[in-house]
C-alpha cells in the first residue's frame, strides 16, 4: 500500500485536524527542520501521536533536515520582490555566504523552489551584489536558494542536524530526510549518526534534488532505505520542461533495484488555496503511483494551506484509485 504523508504546520497544528487526516487515510508526516526543530515543535509532535493514537494508527514521523540545502537567511518581515526592481543581495535579502561568494554578473539566482527569479547585475565591495528581479512575489525568511548551473559544497549535516538526530528517538521519529544527497558518503555520514544515537530502526531517506544525485543515483541506492524524489530543488537544477523525463528516468532506476521510491513537491498546490484540485495534479499524482512510487507527501497543502484535510482526503483516493488500476495491469511499465 501506497504510504501517504502530510507535513506538520499551523494549518494542521490542533489534534483535531490530525485526527481527520488520520481518519482520512494519512499515514505520516513531515517535519521541516529548516523551520521548527523537534524541541520547538515538542507540543505539536505530541498532538500527532495522541490524534493518531485515538484513530488506532502508529504514525510515520520523518524528519526533513537542513542538510546542504542553501536557503535565505531570517527575514524580519515578508519582502516584496517587485519585477524590474534591484534588491542587495546579503543585506536587504540575506544569504549564506557560501552562495554570495559565488554571485557574478549575469549569475541567476532561483527563490522558494523556483517561484522567484533575480539575476545579478553587480558585484558589491562589501561582499554582496546587485540583483534585478525578473520573476516577482513575497518572499518568505527561509526559503529555498539555488545557483542553477553551479555546485555550491556545503557538509551533509549541520549541528542542528546532529542535534535532532540525538532527540529523534525521544520524538518518535520513524524516518530520516537528507536533502541534496550528492554522494554515498553523505548518506554513510547520517547513518552513522543515527546508529551512534541508538537510532538503528530509523530509516534513510535520500533526497534527490540536483543533477549530481540524479546521476549518482546507482551508487546511492544501496545506503538508502528509500529515494525521495524532490522535485522543488530538481525541478530549479535544468530546464523545467526536462523534470519529467528525469523523474522517470529515476523511478524507472529505482524499480530496477526494488528500491522504494516517495514522490514530492507541489503534488496538489492549488489546494493550498482552493478546495479542489486541478486536473493536472491529480494526473499527476495518479502517474506517480503507475510508476511504482512506495511513497506520496504534500507539503505546504497541508503545512500553511487552507484545506489540509481535503487535501489528504484527495491524495488518498487519487492514490487508491491508480493502485486498483495498477493491479488491472500485467506490470508496471519500464
Amino acid at each position: 500500500m501506497v504510504q501517504i504523508y502530510g507535513t506538520l504546520g499551523p494549518a494542521c497544528g490542533s489534534e483535531e485536524v490530525l485526527m481527520e487526516m488520520f481518519q482520512a487515510g494519512m499515514t505520516g508526516v513531515r517535519l521541516n527542520l529548516s523551520h521548527v526543530g523537534l524541541e520547538e515543535a515538542a507540543e505539536q509532535v505530541e498532538r500527532l501521536h495522541a490524534a493518531a493514537g485515538r484513530c488506532g494508527v502508529r504514525p510515520q514521523l520523518l524528519l526533513d533536515m537542513q542538510g546542504p540545502e542553501l536557503r535565505v537567511g531570517r527575514l524580519a518581515a515578508p519582502l516584496p520582490l517587485e519585477e524590474g526592481h534591484t534588491v542587495r543581495l546579503g543585506e536587504e535579502l540575506p544569504l549564506p555566504e557560501a552562495v554570495l561568494a559565488r554571485l557574478e554578473e549575469g549569475q541567476e539566482l532561483l527563490l522558494d523552489d523556483g517561484r522567484l527569479l533575480l539575476r545579478v547585475t553587480k558585484r558589491l565591495s562589501s561582499g554582496g551584489a546587485l540583483g534585478q528581479v525578473l520573476r516577482g512575489g513575497i518572499l518568505q525568511s527561509r526559503k529555498s536558494a539555488a545557483l542553477p548551473g553551479l555546485d555550491v559544497r556545503l557538509p551533509p549535516m549541520t549541528d542542528s542536524d546532529r542535534n535532532q538526530i540525538r532527540l529523534a528517538g525521544a520524538y518518535g521519529v520513524t524516518g530520516v530526510m537528507q536533502p541534496f544527497v550528492r554522494c554515498r558518503e553523505d548518506l554513510e555520514a547520517v547513518r552513522a549518526a543515527l546508529d551512534a544515537s541508538g537510532g538503528r530502526d530509523i530509516r534513510l531517506f535520500a533526497k534527490i534534488e540536483n543533477l549530481t544525485g540524479a546521476a549518482r543515483l546507482e551508487e546511492l541506492l544501496p545506503a538508502a532505505d528509500e529515494i525521495v524524489i524532490a522535485r522543488g530543488d530538481l525541478g530549479n537544477s535544468g530546464p523545467l520542461w526536462q523534470l519529467p523525463a528525469l523523474q522517470k528516468r529515476l523511478a524507472a532506476a529505482c524499480r530496477r533495484a526494488g528500491k522504494p521510491f516517495l514522490v514530492v513537491t507541489q503534488m496538489l498546490a492549488s489546494m493550498e488555496r482552493n478546495p479542489v484540485p486541478t486536473r493536472a495534479e491529480v494526473s499527476d499524482i495518479f502517474n506517480a503511483v503507475l510508476d511504482g512510487a512506495a511513497s506520496v507527501m504534500l507539503t505546504g497543502e497541508t503545512a500553511v494551506g487552507r484545506y489540509p484535510v481535503e487535501a489528504i482526503r484527495v491524495l488518498v483516493n487519487t492514490v487508491r484509485e491508480a493502485e486498483a488500476y495498477r493491479q488491472s495491469l500485467p506490470g508496471i511499465p519500464e
